[in-house]
């Protein structure tokens, strides 16, 4: 059994991290958040001490660490721009850090971050639940088929995603660029992550769009080219989906072939961490291209529906 400490108990995504624990046999000890509404760890881990202030929660942690109980991961589900402090902390506490996506906002982060977990000897682990996902892996493969029998194949694909959200979102962090990194950061890093594994590098990227509540922009990869459009707006979702009375769209359209995977999509957390803790995951070498990919996006300036545009950029107005 290892111990864990959990960073963002009351959050959207913390439940996941939770039942992951749970479904792995594992054991979480403490965990924090600001906000008290945490009746969520009822249901996983009861016996768990709660902190509200992180001065106090670093106190308990050093404790059990200085009495040889310390603990072994910390999980880390916190806004995004306080991640790179959380996994430091991870890190001096003689844990490693899984953290969700995106790992850190900027590049240079993921370099300091190198530097101390070869200090302390820990490892540090990013969430990105779309490399175990099924149907993902067996587009990769595809994808390396044919490009076994034509090396040279560029393949035209096109990602669509809309989550509708409220007007909170605008209020909370997550409409903050600085402490989120803004739509594509926030809500499109683990799709970036998925398309440079399957289809190579970036060489090229252009922005279309890039406001508060969606961006759009093209891709030029190894072996592909690829138009994306990210949008928190219920007003950019296709009628198939307002049809069927639907807040979320996905859709990876591969030289004009879907790829289905909203099926199964928010169960690969406890997948992720069986991952993690039989030896795999995924580090911070890995997470370093996407990283750097939507620091590019978020510093870049538009060109308006210009060239290869995404068919959704006609619904933005």
């Amino acid at each position: 059994m290892k111990y864990f400490g959990l960073i963002g108990a009351s959050g959207y995504i913390a439940p996941r991290h939770l039942r992951a624990i749970k479904e792995t046999g594992n054991q979480l000890v403490c965990a924090l958040d600001p906000y008290d509404g945490v009746g969520i760890m009822d249901s996983y881990f009861p016996q768990a001490n709660f902190f509200i202030e992180f001065e106090r929660f670093d106190r308990h942690v050093d404790k059990l660490r200085r009495k040889g109980e310390g603990l072994d991961y910390v999980s880390i589900c916190s806004p995004n721009y306080l991640h790179d402090s959380h996994i430091r902390f991870a890190l001096r506490s003689g844990a490693n850090a899984i953290c969700e996506k995106p790992l850190v906002l900027n590049t240079w982060n993921i370099d300091a971050l190198e530097a101390i977990q070869q200090e302390s000897g820990k490892k540090v682990y990013n969430i990105l639940q779309l490399r175990l996902h099924q149907s993902i892996i067996q587009l990769k493969k595809q994808i390396q088929d044919e490009l076994a029998k034509n090396p040279d194949k560029i393949f035209d694909v096109d990602l669509t995603y809309i989550t509708s959200r409220g007007k909170w979102y605008f209020i909370s962090w997550k409409g903050d660029v600085a402490k989120s990194g803004g739509v594509a950061t926030n809500i499109g890093v683990h799709f970036f992550d998925m398309l440079t594994w399957i289809f190579g590098e970036v060489k090229e990227s252009e922005v279309h769009i890039l406001n508060a509540d969606v961006a759009s922009g093209f891709l030029e990869l190894k072996f592909a080219r690829v138009r994306w459009f990210l949008s928190v707006n219920a007003e950019h979702l296709p009628e198939c989906a307002v049809a069927e009375n639907k807040r979320t769209f996905r859709l990876i359209s591969v030289d004009g072939r879907e790829v289905e995977f909203s099926e199964g999509f928010t169960d690969l957390h406890t997948e992720s961490y069986r991952d993690i803790l039989n030896g795999g995951g995924f580090g911070l070498s890995e997470a370093r291209n996407s990283i750097q990919l939507v620091h590019s996006i978020r510093n870049a300036k538009p060109l308006g529906n210009f060239g290869e545009c995404h068919p959704f950029c006609k619904k933005v107005n």
